[in-house]
């Protein structure tokens, strides 16, 4: 018992440390994607960097031995559509979450005035996005998009008003 009250306080002063760590515009914690607000309480954040120049500043590797190992260099992708998304985010008033239940996942999903817009990233050869299927079936939502190779290039991507997904 006085573990689990213990845990309380840490998951209390974690929580407060990381809604200054977003108010300086570092890092957010993504909640998960739920209609049901116990499972979106009880699951971690995804933490989501505002700028990616925060990650790329604390590697040894140079940008070019990083585009040869690809799941770095997915993470790296995914990093920046994330940042993109969590920035407009702030200006377009949306909400950014993300989607997992038991191996499917969907790395981004948007929400406005009551549209969602799954957003699944693969920046790689390997393209397995089962998630997007479990998703569209379990919620409907207005749009679901693969960016990357097979889908819609991340380069583009970044380019976008991410709220015109909504249209």
């Amino acid at each position: 018992m006085l573990g689990q009250l213990l845990d309380a306080g840490n998951t209390t002063t974690l929580s407060h440390y990381l809604d200054l760590l977003d108010t300086a515009g570092l890092l957010a914690g993504i909640e998960k994607y739920s209609p049901n607000e116990i499972r979106i309480r009880s699951s971690s954040p995804k933490f989501q960097v505002h700028n990616t120049a925060l990650i790329s500043a604390q590697r040894n590797e140079i940008f070019a031995e990083i585009t040869k190992q690809p799941e770095e260099w997915g993470r790296m992708v995914e990093s920046a559509v994330g940042a993109h998304l969590l920035n407009h985010s702030l200006t377009q008033h949306f909400k950014l979450h993300y989607w997992r239940h038991r191996n499917d996942e969907i790395d981004f999903v948007i929400e406005k005035r009551g549209k969602l817009v799954g957003l699944e990233i693969k920046s790689g050869v390997s393209h397995k996005a089962s998630g997007m299927q479990a998703f569209k079936k379990d919620f409907n939502p207005h749009k679901i998009l693969l960016i990357g190779d097979a889908g819609l290039p991340w380069q583009d991507f970044l380019k976008i008003d991410p709220s015109g997904l909504f249209d």
